[in-house]
């Protein structure tokens, strides 16, 4: 597969809000503290991050970004309490069961675009999400 620089269509939206259930999707970072740390030199691997998941369970690795306000309140880059109440105040439909975090830190863009990016995709398509809320750090 070759890079492109093609544009993604834009998708309409098929459900109302209050309907749709969202995974977060992040390159702060952000991981389970009793997962893996980032490769802090340039890293294309992902964490998987449970839906349940407690929000003083999870942490950043990454020094290419000042993350001491996350470092305080993870919902600053991984707004997993936030979803939860939106969810709880019907303003959407759920929290997805899986979530991603990974490090925007790469000097290996083609395996990014041709290779990570696809595979994190993929595990999102394939999960309970009806949309992505991206974020960065």
């Amino acid at each position: 597969m070759a890079m492109s620089r093609r544009c993604i269509p834009y998708t309409p939206r098929r459900l109302a809000l209050a309907q749709v259930k969202f995974a977060l999707v992040s390159t702060a970072g952000v991981h389970l503290r009793t997962q893996a740390p980032f490769d802090v030199a340039g890293d294309n691997t992902w964490r998987e991050i449970p839906g349940d998941v407690a929000a003083s369970d999870l942490m950043v690795t990454h020094e290419h970004y000042d993350h001491r306000h996350a470092d305080q309140d993870i919902n600053c880059v991984f707004p997993i309490d936030r979803l939860r109440e939106a969810a709880a105040a019907g303003i959407i439909g759920g929290v997805a069961q899986r979530h991603l975090g990974f490090m925007g830190y790469s000097q290996q863009l083609r395996d990014l675009y041709e290779r990570a990016a696809p595979a994190m995709a993929h595990l999102i398509e394939r999960s309970d999400a009806d949309a992505v809320l991206l974020t960065a750090g």
